[in-house]
């Protein structure tokens, strides 16, 4: 039943913008992904939902042509929003998708996520949470880790830079020639726990999802190294894209108050730290 309501939110809103000549974001109204490149090399950024599918396909035909395929698919980490059509578009496509190496057994079969916790906030998104997917997919021999030097495969110019908390294995992508950040879940710019900021996409920024992110000293600290970087463009997988004075105003508002505006009061996972979920 949430699978349906989900998917069927996403039908309804999908839409795709332009935010730079070379990023395409497709929105499916509770979660974003990113087609980046242009027809001589590009690669989908997270799949979306399981039936983000259609649009995803429909879009890059109509952006590279109808031959056209990616050099691999990129996972931010592999929450059933992110990973939802990446079963089907690898094998439509014929490539493979890489994710960081902690993040692998959840996109193997080898290791399901924790359910995700819906004391965190009184948001219906929240209450709903804990019927979300959680198990993990297989990908198989599709499947390979980041390069060790932070390259990112089909991205030129790109870098990868783990940014766990929210996950083990979470990765934001950061290109340095105009510090624009594909950030993820390492903060969003709506209260994703609320179904009505989710819809309105009402600018407000927040640290990751609160209902499925496990370490939250750890999350604090990749906000810090993502600050550090001082992005110009920041593109969440929930919410909207934010830039320039505004991203900066707000990134120090979330490294000065995280604790206050992000972590939850109460929770299985409420001031939590893990020590292999360090940033690495």
């Amino acid at each position: 039943m949430i699978n349906e309501i989900l998917n069927g939110l996403s039908k309804l809103t999908s839409s795709s913008q332009e935010v730079l000549p070379d990023i395409l974001l497709l929105h499916f109204t509770i979660v974003s992904a990113c087609i980046v490149g242009d027809s001589k090399e590009w690669v989908l950024v997270d799949t979306g939902l399981e039936n983000s599918y259609d649009f995803i396909m429909e879009s890059a035909k109509k952006r590279f042509g109808v031959e056209s395929r990616p050099e691999a698919i990129i996972l931010t980490h592999g929450h059933f929003d992110h990973v939802g059509s990446v079963i089907k578009l690898s094998e439509e496509w014929d490539v493979p998708v890489y994710a960081h190496s902690l993040e692998i057994p959840y996109i193997t079969g080898k290791e399901d996520y924790p359910t995700a916790d819906s004391s965190v906030d009184e948001g219906l998104v929240a209450k709903m949470s804990p019927a979300f997917p959680h198990t993990s997919i297989n990908l198989g021999y599709r499947v390979a880790a980041l390069p060790r030097d932070g390259s990112v495969p089909g991205m030129k110019g790109w870098k990868w830079i783990h940014t766990p908390g929210h996950t083990r294995g979470h990765i934001s992508l950061f290109r340095e020639n105009d510090s624009t950040l594909i950030v993820g879940d390492a903060f969003t710019t709506t209260k994703q726990e609320s179904f009505m900021s989710v819809l309105t996409q009402k600018e407000k920024i927040k640290g990751p999802p609160a209902y499925l992110t496990t370490d939250w000293k750890t999350a604090q600290k990749s906000v810090e190294l993502i600050a550090k970087l001082k992005p110009h463009l920041a593109i969440p997988s929930h919410g909207m894209p934010m830039a320039r004075d505004e991203l900066k105003r707000h990134l120090e508002y979330l490294v000065q108050n995280f604790e206050e505006i992000s972590v939850p009061h109460k929770g299985r996972f409420a001031g939590s730290e893990t020590k292999p979920d360090s940033v690495q």
